[in-house]
């Protein structure tokens, strides 16, 4: 998926976190990170391949509220396809796209 510039910018920014450690700035404020196993996530700026191992999808790849709750929906509802499947992760299976996420950034 070709991501809009603005989207890149905050995803370039996301992933600075590790500067924080480095600077110490987490030690200060007494707060412990840890880096997440990323198969148990699937996100709006990355989908997970693995339907199965999903826990938790996130929408902070949106612009605006209502984009992130159109295409949460729409998550929800993949979910409820797959889950109700007879063929449940055997069958191949797909997220649907993020449409309004994507065109929050173009608006």
């Amino acid at each position: 998926m070709v991501r809009p510039e603005g989207q890149l910018r905050w995803v370039k920014r996301a992933g600075r976190s590790p500067n924080l450690e480095r600077g110490g700035a987490l030690r200060e404020l007494n707060v412990t990170a840890r880096f997440l196993e990323t198969l148990y996530f699937s996100g709006f700026c990355q989908d997970s391949e693995d339907f199965r191992s999903v826990v938790t999808v996130h929408a902070n790849c949106c612009r605006y509220i209502n984009a992130k709750v159109a295409d949460l929906k729409s998550v929800l509802s993949d979910w409820k396809n797959f889950t109700d499947s007879p063929a449940n992760g055997t069958a191949p299976f797909s997220w649907s796209p993020h449409v309004n996420c994507r065109e929050s950034w173009i608006r």
